[in-house]
């Protein structure tokens, strides 16, 4: 039975990390949906970025090269169109699964990662020229970025929660939801309607405490590799506790469905590593992995998913957190300093982006 189908009958969906015109024209996407049972996209900078230097879009932008539009009006109505696309490829799944699985995500410019106000008036502006109920608005989770995934979750306008590299990170992800619901609930709007996934990012935090183990050296070298999958056990381990137990129960009630963890940066950094490192150990129900496009096809290829991985060896996450601390590396000092790192690249990939646009 194909790997990713496996998954999908588990509980978790499998969503592609990647959008381009070619890959819609192609019908390729198509394809991925109907046989190997993707369930939405994602979708960032950097990625537009490398579809638009690709040239597929060069007659387009041709055409929009011209006023009043920006640069940055410009690469919004290429990515846009695109968005609208892949949305109503996976409409049916969204449709089947009464809002739970089928969304693409749009990312809000990284400029704006500090501004609130900015960001909240940019996710009403997307999702008014999207037009698409299975839009996810794509969001860092800085402090600013929280207060606006707050307010517009707040008034309906469902949230992907990027750049959390750490169990804090999520675990405020999963608070400024739960606020953004309750505003909601008390403005009378529909919570069955709402949805949210956490983005939490694997191989960075294994690259960089990596580093750090190697430079202790010695009995250090024995934990590299093993940081991020015993970190997003340990995130999991705090997602049931909120989401499954009684903190939730009265907004479950009244139809709402927990913000899930999304598995993200799923393809290994070193190749020494399984190339399925951050995907076999993490196969859970009510949680989502986003794959780029040879992770996808290693899975397909030689992936083994036979029973859910993900709810197991807390304790022994745990421990394992714990040796790396004891060589002075702790998760929430990673997690800031990644999250900076991110944004910075994510910065960078959107100014090239805007040079091909401008």
């Amino acid at each position: 039975m194909n790997p990713l189908l496996q998954i999908r009958a588990l509980g978790q969906q499998v969503w592609l990390d990647n959008l381009s015109r070619t890959l819609l024209d192609s019908g390729e996407l198509a394809r991925l949906v109907s046989e190997d049972g993707i369930a939405g996209v994602t979708t960032n900078p950097a990625i537009f970025q490398k579809a638009i230097a690709s040239g597929a879009y060069e007659s387009e932008l041709a055409c929009l090269k011209q006023p009043p539009l920006t640069a940055e009006g410009r690469y919004e109505r290429l990515a846009i169109a695109d968005v609208q696309r892949a949305c109503d490829l996976l409409r049916p799944l969204f449709e089947q699964s009464r809002g739970n699985a089928g969304y693409v995500s749009l990312e809000v410019s990284p400029a704006l990662a500090h501004d609130a106000e900015s960001t909240v008036a940019a996710g009403r502006r997307l999702v008014a020229q999207t037009g698409r109920p299975n839009l996810l608005i794509k969001i860092p989770g800085t402090r600013a970025g929280l207060d606006a995934v707050e307010c517009l979750t707040g008034e309906g306008i469902n949230i992907n929660v990027t750049l959390l590299f750490s169990p804090a990170h999520a675990q405020a992800a999963a608070d400024a939801y739960v606020r953004g619901l309750e505003r909601l609930r008390a403005a009378g709007g529909a919570l069955e309607r709402s949805m949210s996934v956490a983005s939490v990012f694997l191989s960075r935090v294994d690259a960089l405490i990596d580093t750090r183990l190697e430079a202790a050296g010695g009995a250090a070298l024995a934990l590299r590799g093993q940081a991020a999958v015993a970190m997003a056990r340990l995130a999991y381990r705090a997602w049931r506790e909120r989401f499954q137990g009684s903190r939730f129960a009265a907004l479950r009630t009244a139809g709402a469905r927990p913000q899930y963890l999304l598995w993200a940066s799923t393809g290994t950094k070193n190749p020494a590593y399984s190339d399925l490192l951050y995907v076999e150990p993490l196969v859970g129900a009510e949680t989502v992995t986003t794959l780029p496009d040879a992770t996808l096809a290693a899975l397909r290829d030689h992936g083994r998913v036979k029973e859910e991985t993900l709810p197991r060896d807390f304790d022994a996450a745990q421990a394992l957190i714990n040796q790396i601390a004891a060589y002075d590396i702790h998760l929430n000092e990673i997690g800031e300093t990644l999250q900076a790192d991110g944004l910075k690249q994510f910065e960078q990939a959107f100014a090239k982006l805007l040079e091909q646009t401008g």
